[in-house]
């Protein structure tokens, strides 16, 4: 298996020091070692998309990615999409547009779409439902969901931060 190493993982600004195996994921250094439980242990395959954070402001799955591949890299989760203890205009879209349901899956989401808000302000609906494909949920049938980001798309005053 390899000798644990220490890294230090950046992660929304802070750097955080995490004794992790070389297949450690970055999930369980997120989840079990930096202790930011808001990203989600789905599958564990790299199929449901609740494990999404961005990594240098790519969504990736951090179920499927080593820890020791996020170092160096600025790694962004939910945890770090709330400004100051405000929501974001996405956070606030799923909120008022009822696209949360039990809220599991709703972290992945929102860092999906947080990545193809940044990429694109204002995207049409069949790209926001194309990027947000590879994020299941089991509770909705995805309309609240997109709603939201339309919303944020249409009109935000700043966009998904």
């Amino acid at each position: 298996m390899g000798a644990k190493r220490i890294l230090t993982l950046n992660v929304n600004g802070d750097d955080y020091e995490v004794v992790c195996a070389p297949n450690t994921t970055l999930l369980e250094a997120l989840r079990e070692k930096a202790f930011l439980t808001g990203t989600k242990r789905g599958c564990d395959l790299g199929a449901c998309g609740a494990c999404t954070v961005l990594m240098d402001g790519e969504a990736i799955l951090s179920c499927i990615t080593l820890a020791v591949e996020a170092e160096g890299r600025s790694i962004r989760t939910i945890e770090g999409v709330s400004d100051g203890g405000e929501l974001s205009p996405l956070q606030q879209a799923f909120v008022d547009h009822g696209a949360l349901q039990c809220g599991f899956c709703s972290p992945g989401f929102i860092m999906s779409a947080t990545e193809l808000l940044a990429e694109n302000p204002h995207p049409e609906r069949a790209e926001i439902q194309r990027r947000l494909a590879g994020n299941l949920c089991r509770c909705t049938g995805y309309v609240k969901i997109v709603e939201a980001v339309e919303a944020v798309a249409q009109g935000a005053e700043g966009g998904a931060r």
